[in-house]
């Protein structure tokens, strides 16, 4: 078994016992911290915070660690979703009030979960209007490409 670090004293009990279950499931797989993250896609520096406490992991690290491991991820799934709804946030920092953050800093959300205020609004009013925007502008050149070959071909 590895020889783990103290947690931090003032993590919630949910927190406390998810990160527990993660470092037994880590010490199952017998994987270092390098191995662990070239077979689950997560670096070992993230696998470190994860195993530390110092932040929650994303689901799919959970899940990832648990097929490594041979593991049910659903049954971890639910302890992660307790333990995320208790993880002590970071405090804002200090020249952004509270209420003024472009967006909320999750860490367990992937960055397309989690995109800038304008971006969440879209161009053209809609959401993802800019994708929407990129789309019609590459069927408008497809079109006219393809116009433009047949002309030229006959």
């Amino acid at each position: 078994m590895s020889a783990w670090q103290p947690l931090p004293d003032d993590l919630p009990a949910e927190v406390r016992h998810f990160v527990e279950q993660l470092r037994l499931l880590k010490d199952r797989t017998g994987l270092s911290l390098v191995a662990l993250g070239a077979r689950t896609a997560y670096s070992k520096s993230s696998w470190h915070r994860y195993l530390n406490g110092t932040q929650p992991p994303p689901r799919q690290a959970v899940v990832a660690l648990c097929r490594v491991a041979g593991e049910d991820p659903e049954r971890h799934g639910v302890r992660w979703e307790l333990a995320v709804q208790a993880w002590p946030r970071p405090a804002t920092a200090p020249d952004r009030p509270e209420g003024d953050q472009e967006y909320e800093d999750d860490p367990t959300l992937p960055w397309w979960d989690t995109p800038p205020e304008e971006t969440r609004r879209g161009t053209l009013g809609l959401p993802g209007g800019r994708l929407l925007l990129y789309a019609v502008v590459l069927l408008l050149v497809l079109l006219v490409v393809g116009v433009v070959g047949a002309v030229v071909l006959g």
